[in-house]
């Protein structure tokens, strides 16, 4: 169970979504789409969505994994971690989320390894008890 002090702190998640994007440094990099994989936690109230089971009381994860779509076409960053920043800034905005974990993975295959960056932004305190 996770838990934050006084109440529970429930996590809508988002896994392996896929998104073909401009990404990397490289010249060759910025000319091609590549596969990135994001796997998403938000800090949601479910327990209100769950009282009434009407979408307009939880957060819409659909919604947020178009976002997180739009954001990383939209931005052609060069570096993951800019991607993974700008997904976590538009979703704390757009969500009003009071934490949330992006973790982006990206298939390096001329290399034969992934590499991946995960970061979290937010006052989540919760820990596994």
């Amino acid at each position: 169970m996770l838990r934050n002090i006084g109440r529970v702190a429930d996590i809508v998640s988002i896994r392996d979504l896929g998104v073909s994007a401009v990404i990397g440094v490289y010249d060759w990099e910025r000319e091609i789409q590549q596969a990135l994989t994001f796997n998403v936690d938000m800090a949601a109230d479910v327990a209100r969505a769950a009282s009434g089971d009407d979408i307009a009381d939880t957060l819409d994860y659909s919604a947020a994994a178009q976002a997180i779509k739009n954001v990383v076409t939209e931005g052609k960053f060069q570096l993951i971690e800019t991607a993974a920043e700008r997904v976590a800034q538009r979703l704390v905005a757009d969500y009003h989320l009071s934490w949330v974990r992006v973790e982006v993975i990206k298939p390096i295959a001329t290399e034969g390894y992934t590499a991946a960056i995960t970061i979290e932004r937010g006052a989540h305190r919760a820990k596994l008890l």
